[in-house]
């Protein structure tokens, strides 16, 4: 019989290259499901989850980060509580992350000021809201005025939105690995804190 097992399922070293080659491609391809994990986090009383779009991965400097309108609740738990958790999941290649992250709000500083010029006309759209996201309204809307629904704005007319945009920044401290497969599942762990590596094997 075959064996099946990938290079990586009883090797600590290669299911971390592993890890970052999925969050990299998650990054670079739309229809990754690595592309868009659920954001969770707290504001010390309740938790709070939500999909994010990947905009970023660093693995030299161990972060991952993601847009958002500094309006948005998410911010106000951050503010509060600057701890977070990303959840991503492939069901092709059956291996789920648990991203353990502190957390930074970048806004209106060198960080923003750069990402925002790289984001397309498209992209623009959602930060030119008159209203915060999650306010009350009577009516089903997209919150946008007709012609910003259509995409009828210039960039020019789109750096207002500017105002309302910020870079959440997640440092990693540390990253818990399960791969379910038949012939057993693998569970693993991996503490980054304080610029450091520490792996270890867990029951599944």
């Amino acid at each position: 019989m075959k064996n099946t097992q990938p290079e990586y399922y009883n090797d600590l070293d290669k299911i971390y290259l592993k890890i970052w080659n999925l969050l990299t491609l998650g990054l670079e391809k739309r229809d990754s499901p690595y592309h868009i994990p659920v954001f969770i986090c707290s504001n010390n009383e309740f938790f709070d989850g939500r999909i994010i779009v990947l905009r970023g991965v660093s693995e030299q400097d161990k972060k991952i980060w993601f847009h958002s309108d500094i309006r948005s609740n998410k911010i106000r738990a951050l503010k509060l509580n600057p701890k977070a958790t990303l959840l991503f999941y492939d069901k092709t290649e059956k291996i789920q992350l648990r991203i353990s992250c502190k957390i930074i709000i970048n806004y209106q500083n060198d960080i923003t000021e750069s990402s925002w010029q790289k984001n397309a006309h498209m992209s623009r759209q959602c930060y030119l809201g008159e209203n915060a996201p999650g306010a009350e309204i009577a009516s089903a809307s997209s919150g946008l005025t007709s012609d910003v629904d259509n995409f009828k704005y210039t960039i020019k007319e789109s750096e207002k939105g500017y105002k309302n945009f910020c870079v959440i920044e997640n440092f990693i401290e540390s990253i818990e690995w399960l791969y379910l497969a038949a012939k057993g599942h693998r569970r693993a762990y991996f503490c980054l804190k304080n610029n450091s590596l520490e792996k270890k094997w867990l029951i599944p």
